[in-house]
């Protein structure tokens, strides 16, 4: 078994991780999964979550949202819409999101309301919310 898992985490515009980790915990579609070394080749579809590995006894955490993860030879391969670290997280900003996903689920705003959107938005202002609560 190998000593650890090359982890690379990337989104359209940046390269956010690319370091050796000892576990990996992501949202697939389908509820959180996780990888050790040695784990089976896989691919799969990523949800809205929080993605948390582990370097020796520190854990980091981002709030991930969209995408594709691939297991494969000890590397992890994470290609995200959008991911980000407790610190880039405006945490006002997450705030108002979830107050009008909120509004607009409960019926509180004019017009229809599409509500997959609206549980989408409010599963991200919250994963964003949590993420940004963590210290690194």
């Amino acid at each position: 078994m190998a000593e650890g898992l090359t982890l690379e985490i990337a989104t359209p515009a940046r390269l956010v991780v690319s370091d050796v980790v000892e576990e990996v915990v992501a949202p697939g579609i389908g509820g959180y999964f996780g990888v050790l070394p040695g784990h089976a080749p896989f691919l799969t579809t990523l949800g809205v979550g929080e993605l948390t590995y582990r370097k020796g006894r520190e854990e980091y955490h981002l709030a991930v949202a969209g995408g594709f993860a691939e297991v494969r030879n000890d590397k992890v391969i994470v290609l995200v819409d959008s991911a980000e670290r407790p610190e880039e997280i405006d945490r006002a900003r997450a705030e108002r999101a979830r107050e009008r996903a909120e509004q607009r689920l409960s019926g509180r705003t004019e017009g229809e309301v599409d509500y997959a959107r609206a549980m989408a938005a409010l599963s991200r202002a919250l994963t964003r919310l949590q993420v940004a609560g963590r210290t690194q």
